[in-house]
């Protein structure tokens, strides 16, 4: 049944070409998709079919191999549905962590020196509340009472609620937090 375009021929393998792509990914919106893909690949390419051989068989290694190609390119991709990957790979820009650490600096200068001083040896430097109440000469309860108020300072001049981190973002920044191990202010 060939006729003068081998286009016209598409249509007549259609049934064949779902069944084959049923079998293939074991799923009929799958198996759909992979025959449309197959058929603008046919159709685009049709000046590669060489009139007089088994168009049904052309047409069935086109749809095999992107069936193996989508595998391959599956086997890559991981499943995101709540976005918890992508929002992982996002990255926020260096100068919000540069915005972020000056409105630190301008909130850590309004504090006491008391203040300071706790947050400094305590969240900073990771000394022990005994160690700075020892440096300080002053009781244990006095450096956590002052790193307390300080941290909860910190919040209110900054504007962050309870549950919020103050995100540093910038390479420098990030060094020298990570540096000194301090794991908040």
């Amino acid at each position: 049944m060939s006729s003068e375009d081998p286009r016209d021929e598409l249509v007549e393998h259609l049934p064949a070409m779902r069944a084959f792509a049923i079998s293939l990914t074991r799923n009929g919106a799958t198996a759909d998709d992979m025959v449309q893909d197959t058929l603008v690949k046919a159709w685009t390419n049709i000046d590669k079919f060489q009139a007089g051989t088994n168009m049904r068989a052309w047409l069935f290694t086109i749809l095999r191999n992107t069936y193996y190609s989508s595998r391959r390119k599956t086997r890559r991709e991981v499943a995101d549905i709540d976005g918890v990957h992508t929002e992982a790979l996002a990255e926020k820009p260096a100068h919000d962590g540069r915005l972020a650490m000056k409105d630190f600096r301008d909130a850590f200068a309004l504090l006491t020196d008391e203040q300071r001083e706790a947050l400094l040896l305590v969240g900073a430097s990771g000394f022990s509340y005994e160690e700075a109440a020892g440096m300080c000469g002053v009781a244990v309860g006095t450096i956590k009472s002052r790193t307390n108020r300080a941290r909860q300072r910190l919040a209110e001049l900054m504007q962050l609620d309870d549950d919020e981190k103050l995100e540093l973002t910038d390479d420098a920044t990030m060094s020298v937090i990570s540096a000194s191990k301090a794991a908040s202010f």
